[in-house]
């Protein structure tokens, strides 16, 4: 098996929008290193009041994201790349349901993703590749 060795960046991202992500990047950042309660603890209080992110939405804020930072394009990026961009969908209303879970085949691994309209943003992978484990939807639907 090989990896790649090069980081696919989006490219097209409008200026105030790149802007708007390094803005969000380094509380994202921060929000990786609490534990999982506190993350569904500070993105519960975060998401109140925005209104569901359509899959444009959330697809343009995972973009940005990547666009800005290399950890977040990276394989390895995926927490603060979906806290990032849940975190970006917020700063113009609306809030994607934000998940971290497992996947379904083997080998064993953790990952954390965006959802918007019930499938996961721009993840390459069938619907139901993940289990979610914890996940904070808008409008007050979480899950633990």
């Amino acid at each position: 098996m090989t990896t790649p060795s090069a980081l696919e960046r989006p490219t097209g991202v409008p200026f105030a929008r790149r802007l708007a992500a390094r803005l969000v990047l380094l509380p994202a950042l921060a929000l990786s290193f609490l534990p999982p309660r506190r993350i569904r603890a500070v993105l519960e209080r975060v998401r109140r009041g925005a209104a569901p992110a359509t899959a444009a939405q959330a697809k343009n804020a995972r973009d940005a994201l990547c666009a800005v930072s290399l950890r977040c394009a990276g394989p390895k990026g995926c927490l603060p790349r979906s806290l990032g961009a849940a975190l970006l969908c917020r700063l113009s209303g609306t809030w994607p349901t934000w998940c971290t879970g497992v996947r379904v085949v083997p080998p064993f691994t953790a990952h954390a993703w965006i959802e918007a309209d019930g499938r996961p943003v721009d993840e390459g992978v069938p619907d139901d590749y993940f289990t979610r484990l914890i996940t904070v939807a808008p409008g007050g639907r979480s899950s633990r």
